[in-house]
């Protein structure tokens, strides 16, 4: 798997592939939503790789912000683009799957685009094992995938498509959903995908 995407992003642009958007507009709001209230909320961006996301966060101000992504070409492009503003943000260069967090270590955790990659059941209780190992009590979680109308494959590989009420079931009760929303998104060649937006919050 990280063969697959250091290819794709050693081959395309990052204003190439389907997922690219100049701003995560959405990402963003509930990202905000989420950390509201909160003193210096810590934020991970699970699959970040070179969206913009991080530099929309940073200049707004939150100061303990993470990018995760599998391939390491997508997050040497975002920290080329952000030039010094870079050394603000921790990198890591890791498989979700099977990086090491610290217990309880972030307040918001955001996910655009990786969790409908996760066909097998084993994957996904994985992830989920995750997050529940590195969000705080309180936090929140923010995952978009694919909505019920979205594609069946993307980039060459099988992908999943939820409706609100299915993805949240991914995640079980501990997870409560307090909003979820869907949005077409315009791709560089003319197409359009569906995503759907689940934020929770991580209780009992």
């Amino acid at each position: 798997m990280q063969q697959h995407w250091e290819h794709v992003y050693e081959t395309k642009a990052p204003d190439e592939v389907s997922w690219y958007r100049p701003h995560l507009e959405t990402s963003l709001q509930l990202v905000e939503r989420a950390a509201q209230g909160i003193g210096e909320p810590s934020i991970i961006d699970v699959g970040g790789g070179a969206s913009t996301l991080v530099d929309d966060l940073v200049s707004r101000g939150f100061a303990q912000v993470t990018v995760l992504d599998i391939s390491r070409r997508a997050l040497e492009v975002a920290r080329q683009r952000m030039g010094a503003a870079e050394n603000c943000v921790t990198w890591l260069h890791a498989d979700v799957l099977h990086a090491t967090f610290a217990e309880h270590a972030y307040d918001v955790w955001h996910d655009r685009a990786v969790f409908h990659f996760l066909t097998m059941e084993e994957e996904r209780r994985r992830y989920v094992l995750q997050v529940a190992q590195a969000v705080k009590q309180g936090g929140y979680v923010i995952v978009s995938t694919f909505g019920a109308e979205g594609p069946r494959k993307c980039s060459g590989l099988d992908a999943m498509r939820y409706d609100a009420e299915g993805l949240h079931a991914q995640f079980g009760t501990r997870f409560r959903l307090v909003e979820s929303c869907e949005e077409r998104h315009d791709t560089p060649f003319g197409t359009q995908q569906q995503f759907l937006y689940c934020l929770c919050r991580v209780e009992g």
